[in-house]
This record gives C-alpha cells, sequence and structure tokens, in this order.
C-alpha cells in the first residue's frame, strides 16, 4: 500500500501550515532578501520583471524537483554571484521547522543538484514533504491542455509526489534504468544479462509508477464527486492513456510487471531501430474533459481551460490537506488576470475555505481589491518587496 492509500484511510482535518519567514541569498534578481509572511492569502503586485514569480519559484524550491521553472541551478544564481544561491525557510506549524536548500558552496558542481538542510541537518529533498507541500499554477501551463504529452505527465506526477513523496525517487530510478538501456541499444550490445538486469529495474519501478499515478487519478475522481457540478470552476473527468496504467486497475502488480518485463525483452530490436525504449510510462498521457458539458479539455475554450486548470488545482489542494493532515502551500501566479470578477471572489472564498497559504501575483492590486485588508499585500520591485502602500 503506499502512502497516499493509506492516508486516504484516515483522511482528516488539515492542520494549519505555513512560512513564517523567507530568506533569499543570491536567487535570481534577489542579492538579499528576508521577509516575514502571514498566514492565509499573500498578494504580491508589481511590474512585469520586477521579481513576483521569482519569489514564487524560491517557494517552490522548498519541495523536490527543480521548482516551478524547471531550470538549470546555474541559471537561479543571481548574475554576478561568487557561489551560488540559497533558500531559507521557517515553517509554522504544530511545531517550528528551518528549511534551507541551495547550491552554495558547491563549486562548479552546483548543477548535479542542491544541497537541502532541515533543523541544521542534511537530509534529501524528499524529507522537505514531511514538513511542507508546495502546489503551483502558473501561466505556463495554460497550454497544458493542448500541449505535447510530457507536459500533462510531469504536472500528473507533481500531483502525485504531493501526496506521496516515493514517486519522485521512482522517476529518477526508472529513468536512470531507461537511458541505461538505451545506451547499450546505442552501442548494438548484445549483454543479454544487463538488458535482463536493466529491464527488471524498468519494470519494477514503472509500474509502481504508473499504479501511483492510477491512484491518484481516482483519489481526485472521488474528491471531484464531493464538489458541485456548477461550481465557479468546473469539475474535470481525468483518465490515463498508456499500457501500464490501463493494466495496473484490475491485475495483480507482479503480474503486470512480468508482462512488461517481458514486453522490454522482446522489443530490443524494435527499440534499437528506432533508438529509444517504445513502451512504458515514459509515453502516458493524462486526459482531461470538462466533466459538466462532457467535452475534451483540447477543445474548450481559453478561457474553459483555465478555469478547468484552477479547479483540477484546487480539488488537488483540498485532496493534499485531508489525507496529509498538512494544509498544502499554493503559489498561483498571475492568476487573477483572467478571472471575471465573480470568478476572482469565488477563488478567494475557496482559498479562504481551504485555509491554506496562498501567494497570488499581478501586476495590479485592484484585481485583488475584495480581499483588501483580509491578506498581506507586498509590492515587488527590482529586487526589493515592501509592505503595499
Amino acid at each position: 500500500m503506499t502512502e497516499a492509500a493509506a492516508a486516504a484511510r484516515t483522511a482528516r482535518r488539515a492542520r494549519p501550515v505555513n512560512i513564517g519567514r523567507l530568506t533569499l541569498t543570491d536567487f535570481r534578481n534577489y542579492r538579499s532578501l528576508s521577509l516575514d509572511l502571514d498566514p492565509g492569502r499573500i498578494v504580491l503586485t508589481g511590474e512585469n520583471g520586477a521579481g513576483k514569480t521569482n519569489l514564487l519559484e524560491a517557494i517552490s524550491f522548498l519541495s523536490p524537483g527543480r521548482g516551478l521553472r524547471r531550470a538549470v541551478y546555474a541559471d537561479v544564481a543571481r548574475a554576478g554571484a561568487a557561489d551560488g544561491f540559497a533558500v531559507h525557510a521557517r515553517i509554522d506549524g504544530d511545531v517550528q521547522t528551518q528549511i534551507g536548500t541551495g547550491t552554495m558552496a558547491l563549486g562548479n558542481a552546483q548543477d548535479s543538484g542542491r544541497k537541502v538542510r532541515i533543523d541544521g541537518s542534511t537530509t534529501t529533498a524528499e524529507a522537505m514533504l514531511e514538513h511542507l507541500r508546495v502546489i503551483w499554477l502558473t501561466p505556463a501551463m495554460d497550454a497544458l491542455f493542448t500541449g505535447p504529452a510530457g507536459d500533462r505527465r510531469r504536472f500528473l506526477d507533481r500531483l502525485v509526489l504531493a501526496l506521496d513523496p516515493a514517486q519522485g525517487v521512482r522517476m529518477l530510478d526508472y529513468e536512470k534504468a531507461m537511458r541505461g538501456r538505451n545506451r547499450l541499444l546505442a552501442e548494438e550490445s548484445r549483454d543479454w544479462p544487463w538488458f535482463d538486469a536493466i529491464e527488471a529495474q524498468m519494470a519494477e519501478t514503472g509500474i509502481a509508477i504508473a499504479a501511483a499515478r492510477a491512484e491518484l487519478v481516482g483519489l481526485l475522481a472521488g474528491m471531484t464527486a464531493r464538489l458541485p457540478r456548477n461550481g465557479p470552476f468546473p469539475t474535470a473527468t481525468l483518465a490515463l492513456e498508456g499500457r501500464l496504467e490501463a493494466a495496473v486497475g484490475g491485475r495483480a502488480a507482479v503480474d503486470v510487471e512480468e508482462e512488461f518485463r517481458a514486453l522490454l525483452a522482446g522489443g530490443r530490436e524494435r527499440d534499437r531501430a528506432a533508438g529509444r525504449t517504445l513502451e512504458g510510462p515514459h509515453l502516458s498521457d493524462l486526459v482531461v474533459r470538462h466533466a459538466p458539458k462532457d467535452m475534451p479539455a483540447e477543445l474548450c475554450s481559453t478561457g474553459e481551460q483555465k478555469a478547468l486548470l484552477i479547479g483540477i488545482v484546487l480539488a488537488h489542494a483540498r485532496l493534499v490537506g485531508e489525507m496529509t493532515g498538512l494544509t498544502p502551500v499554493l503559489l498561483l501566479d498571475e492568476i487573477a488576470a483572467h478571472l471575471d470578477a465573480g470568478r476572482r471572489a469565488a477563488l478567494f472564498d475557496i482559498l479562504d475555505d481551504l485555509g491554506c497559504q496562498a501567494f497570488m501575483t499581478g501586476t495590479e492590486a485592484s484585481l485583488f481589491s475584495a480581499i483588501a485588508g483580509k491578506a498581506q499585500f507586498l509590492t515587488v520591485s527590482d529586487g526589493s518587496v515592501r509592505p503595499t502602500g
């Protein structure tokens, strides 16, 4: 049983968790910054290029991976910085936790990874998920339903990771094994025992990845069924396209794993000719439909797609809170720009109901006038942040 399945049995009211203080050193356009942050809704306003998204990106580094931009770490460090970047946060929950991460002191090896320290002890990136779950929505995701399948897989796996910290490790292990297999194919190797060993690892991790994805889709379906169908953000029907994801639902995992291993072994010459592995969870897709209209998401209008995506993220945030017992931190970049006044008000109410800390950015503070006096407003300008007027 995965962590997500175990948590589903004990879904509970989420405990408030928020970032109480954020400190940046040589991060993007911030030479040095220290911010005291309130729980609840936080509005960051400023001109384009002022550094609003950079702040959200820094917070996204408080979870595993390369952040909301999937950036090369060397590009994250401030231009002219001598020694990488650092992000530090005080997490306020039942207890206070100090989390620090960055590439400082890694020298030329800084893009091979980043260090993570929790309460002064060096640990793994996955360990941050014990204290904080971060979920984001950015304008770059607006083309999710019409773009390549790889974007939807990454989106799906981020959703899984917020519930099941092992998913990130599984993905890394699978991709490493697949690169090894592809290298053997390119080298015209006939070392069959080595192929067998790599393919056994791919089968084991690939089935675990597919099972976690299928479980997440099922859990989101259960959450969506509890939400009103006529709400301000339309509900979505999610499905998976992929041989493994289709198989794990109704058969024993060990049987599906053996079938996948045999499929890889039997496809070596075909894959050699193609120059890559042609079967596996790295080729699966997430299929989304607008539930009230029963319409494929990719055929919906741009506004409908945006509302549908917001609905998925909000349902997932509610699911994360119930299953982990921790309210997630939401990063909503330029969230209000393409919403009418009614949907903006509805979004603010939903965030209040979720009880989570939510960072929202925009160029105009007037877009957030409905929560004036009910949120922390900060103005971002040229690598500095100050309370708004």
